[in-house]
């Protein structure tokens, strides 16, 4: 992936928990620190995504968005919005299941949930807008990779995330974050979006022992 991901414009990383009203309760082991994320700001990190994938390829032509199940998948429908407000074109939007691609597919359940991938354009010599809602270890995102390339030959292969919280494990960088959240192994970063979980937020939490 390109090295030039956005800086981070959002003006405090890791709140105390203390600073956050938190709406979510603890639970199965799980203790919810601080909001890293309101409504607010995750429109306008969405919003600066499109406008930089816009100015990063000169245009639309010729640009598909492909969210990654679940939540990437109303991120790239937001952004493909977005899109098409400022520059008077629809983007066409893609869903992609990686269940079957997984590396640790064989260990997740005996019986794993494998939802549909949904992509009607061709790809092929397309620039391919992978979205996510957080980047972690790069193994969701190598995933994506394999089956995308499955389904054509794009042209370019660009990843836009909503939360980069680093420990990477496959050398991925993402060309587009909304926010750079630095995070503990222990920590979980749990991104809500309305159309799946009622409400907007990203919210840090931590696993109990």
């Amino acid at each position: 992936m390109p090295a030039d991901a956005a800086p981070d414009t959002t003006r405090d990383h890791r709140r105390r928990p203390h600073e956050v009203r938190m709406k979510k309760e603890d639970h199965a082991g799980i203790h919810y620190k601080a909001t890293l994320m309101d409504r607010d700001q995750i429109r306008r990190a969405v919003k600066r995504i499109a406008h930089e994938i816009v100015e990063r390829n000169g245009g639309v032509d010729g640009i598909v968005v492909v969210g990654i199940r679940r939540r990437g998948v109303p991120l790239a429908q937001r952004i493909a919005e977005y899109i098409e407000q400022n520059e008077g074109q629809p983007i066409p939007v893609g869903a992609l299941d990686i269940t079957l691609y997984r590396d640790d597919f064989q260990r997740i359940t005996r019986h794993p949930h494998v939802g549909k991938t949904d992509i009607k354009e061709d790809i092929t010599d397309k620039v391919i807008v992978l979205v996510d809602d957080v980047l972690f270890t790069g193994r969701t995102i190598r995933a994506a990779l394999d089956e995308l390339i499955d389904y054509g030959r794009p042209r370019k292969i660009q990843l836009a995330v909503l939360v980069d919280r680093g420990h990477r494990e496959f050398p991925i960088k993402a060309d587009y974050v909304g926010k750079n959240v630095p995070t503990s192994e222990n920590e979980l970063v749990d991104v809500q979006l309305a159309e799946i979980d009622g409400e907007d937020e990203v919210l840090l939490a931590e696993k109990q022992s």
